[in-house]
């Protein structure tokens, strides 16, 4: 077993809670389960394992505030925290991975990275949008999620990360309405961030916060940052383009092409015609935009992005003196 804990946000996922549980049950010191009060099976199978931990949290839309809540609230007591999504699990060959390595690492390493494959209506879609690298395992003290509406990572407060070689699954098992819905909801976060990234509606953008995340994480950014300069519907069937042609997601099959048409341009022409419905109504002032938003769309982003920002320095200093401690 391996000093690492993980921390689960969870909302109705009986579909998929055993998977996970039982895929970090062997390595992981402690599981907590951060719960939005769900109304299924959740908690009732996650109860039945032991060294799994159920907190519950009120869902106020956001993933960050959520995740940093757990991190807060749950007695963590190892050098290492995971942080996995009820549908998504670890394969064989990187569990082993971490067992080989993790011990070993040298203090200055604070992060680790792995890859992460997407697998859509039971295949992997290999092609397209293979490898997202994201930093998953961070030193307790030593990182918190970014305070965003979307596209939020975890921030290093010192050290570096590494990347893994292998790799992590998200294979959510719900049928293709419940993903619809999920990028329906999805698209008007998105649509706020890119019209903060254009706009700069938060201030956040004149901030270095972006130094804290990793390097790939970061490449990733920059490129949101060029697509939210593109025109609108334009740029969406030109990132289907590219995926589906240039990186190759036309030899993943019929499967591959319904993965890449709703993710890579059906979500991405929602998300555009969400961003021109709000300039349809305020032109590019950037109060009406906010109150906009706001009374519409019930997203005050001011209060979540900025105070969720400095809240985010307050607790990773008090983790660290209670790592002292």
């Amino acid at each position: 077993m391996l000093d690492l804990s993980v921390i689960i946000l969870t909302y109705n996922e009986e579909l998929h809670i055993r998977r996970c549980i039982e895929n970090v049950l062997p390595i992981a010191k402690d599981i907590f389960i951060v719960d939005s009060f769900s109304t299924d099976r959740t908690l009732e199978i996650a109860k039945k394992y032991l060294n799994v931990h159920i907190l519950q949290n009120k869902w106020e839309n956001n993933y960050a505030k959520q995740f940093n809540w757990g991190l807060e609230h749950a007695a963590i007591t190892t050098q290492w925290v995971l942080r996995l999504d009820a549908d998504e699990y670890l394969l064989p060959e990187l569990v082993q991975e971490l067992q080989t390595k993790l011990p070993l690492l040298p203090d200055d390493v604070t992060g680790i990275i792995f890859n992460r494959r997407h697998i859509f209506m039971g295949k992997w879609m290999k092609r397209g949008i293979y490898p997202v690298k994201l930093l998953r395992v961070f030193r307790y003290g030593k990182g918190m999620c970014e305070q965003r509406l979307m596209d939020e990572h975890i921030q290093l407060t010192e050290g570096y990360a590494i990347e893994f070689e292998h790799d992590f699954c998200d294979h959510n098992m719900n049928n293709l309405s419940w993903f619809c819905h999920k990028h329906v909801n999805y698209a008007i976060r998105e649509a706020v961030d890119l019209l903060d990234i254009e706009l700069n509606l938060t201030g956040v953008a004149e901030t270095d916060s972006d130094k804290e995340i990793s390097p790939q994480a970061l490449a990733k950014r920059m490129k949101k940052h060029k697509y939210a300069k593109q025109p609108l519907f334009w740029r969406s069937f030109a990132y289907f383009c590219y995926r589906y042609f240039l990186k190759g997601a036309c030899l993943d099959g019929k499967i591959g092409f319904i993965w890449t048409f709703l993710q890579g341009w059906w979500y991405r022409m929602l998300v555009d015609a969400k961003v021109y419905e709000i300039k349809h109504h305020c032109g590019i002032n950037k109060d009406e935009i906010i109150n906009y938003i706001h009374d519409e769309y019930h997203i005050d982003i001011l209060t979540k992005v900025k105070q969720g920002g400095v809240k985010n320095r307050f607790l990773l200093a008090a983790f660290q003196k209670r790592r002292v401690a």
